[in-house]
């Protein structure tokens, strides 16, 4: 049975380098329902650093999930506990990251190899926090790609108390880039769709390739979730009509211009009380704000010529597109 209500309906995929905080705070400014994921964060990072730094979130930005790496059960519990209490509801554990650097550390889809691990992973999360637990993963790796792996994978760890599985519906290459693996594997929708009849008491959640309003329908019909990931930066407006089509709000008009006169505001603010921030840190989300408009390629050649201090940039760009007379533009 799907559930139609499920609270990862729609998610925006954990990305390294793109779903940071200020991210975050600029696709709420389109969809308040849609789950956004942090950044994949190593467990290292938060056991043994400063942890603000990398889990800090504005209270817009959610439903919020932490995703984070590892495969030591003690330091993985430390950090649902710290994200715990924070504020987080969602632990996310990441075992689909294929790069060499994970294979080096042992986590990410080289961990699909050791299931008992992994199991030993989830029973120190769920015996030290009650917020939900998600799994990422792919439906193989290299040299074990079947059905039977998989459903296998998913059964075990279902067993061990986690019942929220995030699908990249790909291989993982263990000796390619992550940008081939991203691309290279072919996708197979339907081990996905398969899973979601086999187990349906486990909320599942289809992940890569998806681009459109009318593929992520499509999905939603077979599966309980559908998570986008480049798509969601490479054509972030998208996101203006989903809280309308998949969650029966009422349409509700999101300008271009409203999101940037929000990021305006939010600009002013961080770069008041938080000194280390950058300016071309919180206008990266922006660039491709007029994907597929008139004037686009302008937009994101002037954004990208900011300077650290030039906190009009926004502004001045805000003017200039009016020149383009989008009709997205007051």
């Amino acid at each position: 049975m799907l559930i139609d209500d499920s609270p990862w309906r729609i998610c925006i995929a954990p990305m390294l380098d793109w779903t940071d905080r200020h991210y975050r705070y600029f696709m709420r400014q389109m969809t308040r329902q849609t789950k956004l994921y942090t950044e994949m964060i190593h467990a290292n990072a938060l056991f043994y650093g400063e942890s603000k730094r990398y889990i800090d979130f504005n209270d817009i930005e959610q439903p919020l999930a932490l995703q984070i790496a590892g495969n030591d059960p003690k330091k993985l519990a430390y950090c649902a506990n710290l994200a715990k209490k924070i504020g987080y509801r969602e632990i996310n554990l990441n075992i689909g990251c294929p790069s060499l650097h994970a294979q080096q550390g042992f986590f990410g889809a080289c961990l699909m190899k050791d299931i008992p691990k992994i199991i030993h992973c989830v029973d120190a999360i769920k015996q030290t926090v009650s917020i939900d637990l998600s799994i990422k993963h792919r439906i193989g790796i290299e040299g074990i790609e079947n059905y039977d792996f998989l459903a296998s994978f998913v059964g075990q760890l279902f067993d061990a108390g986690c019942h929220i599985f995030i699908i990249h519906a790909r291989q993982a290459l263990l000796k390619a880039s992550p940008k081939k693996n991203r691309t290279v594997p072919p996708l197979n929708y339907e081990y996905v769709y398969r899973l979601k009849r086999d187990y349906p008491n486990c909320t599942i959640v289809i992940n890569g390739g998806i681009r459109t309003m009318d593929e992520i329908s499509k999905h939603l019909r077979y599966v309980d979730g559908v998570m986008i990931g480049r798509e969601a930066y490479q054509n972030p407006y998208l996101f203006s009509k989903i809280d309308q089509h998949f969650f029966d709000e009422p349409l509700k008009q999101v300008t271009r211009q409203s999101i940037i006169m929000a990021m305006i505001a939010y600009t002013k603010t961080q770069l008041l009380t938080q000194p280390d921030v950058k300016v071309q840190q919180i206008i990266k989300p922006l660039l491709n704000l007029y994907h597929g408009e008139k004037g686009a390629k302008w937009w994101r050649q002037y954004l990208s010529s900011c300077t650290p201090k030039n906190s009009n940039l926004l502004q001045e760009a805000a003017k200039k597109m009016q020149e383009f007379e989008s009709p997205y533009i007051l």
